[in-house]
């Protein structure tokens, strides 16, 4: 019994990585689902429908990052995907309107932080089965408190207050 468990956990890691998505090339699509935009102190989401469309551009490694809420003709927004460097780890997401977010491919999900009127935005976007999710958490870029006292024995640690929370499952169309 001890053999056979010691072959089943010595082989999980080689399962693990046998099912390693690739980015972007498993998440191309056209994805459409529901988005749930959870606020802090309502335990009740705001519901609206959400695609991404992940397409090849026109040039190898550039891709379409077309996010549509509700309708395309309600909120659509083309944007692109690009790479930053050639280790298809540092990636960025072009609004074409001078603002570009980085991104990041690790632990086989794409993650970015960006801070925008005072708000602390970290995404997150990952394949779960069938379904490409998306996570978003809000937190206000100010601390609420800092606690510690700044010593090396006690750093001084910032808390953040956490607004809301979007959670998306598409599945792809």
């Amino acid at each position: 019994m001890k053999k056979w468990l010691f072959l089943l956990l010595g082989s999980l890691p080689v399962l693990a990585n046998a099912q390693s998505p690739s980015f972007p090339k498993d998440f191309t699509g056209n994805w459409k689902g529901e988005l749930q935009w959870f606020k802090t102190g309502n335990p009740l989401p705001q519901k609206v429908s959400m695609e991404l469309r992940i397409q090849p551009a026109d040039s190898m490694h550039k891709y379409t990052w077309n996010l549509i809420y509700g309708s395309a003709t309600q909120d659509n927004r083309p944007y692109f995907l690009l790479p930053k460097d050639s280790s298809g780890i540092h990636w960025v997401v072009d609004e074409n309107n001078g603002i570009v977010l980085d991104q990041y491919w690790v632990g086989n999900k794409l993650c970015g932080m960006f801070t925008v009127m005072n708000a602390t935005i970290i995404s997150k976007y990952w394949l779960e089965g069938e379904e490409l999710v998306m996570e978003m958490l809000t937190i206000r870029a100010k601390p609420l408190s800092t606690t510690g006292k700044g010593t090396e024995e006690s750093p001084a640690v910032d808390s953040y207050s956490v607004s809301g929370l979007q959670v998306a499952r598409l599945r792809r169309q």
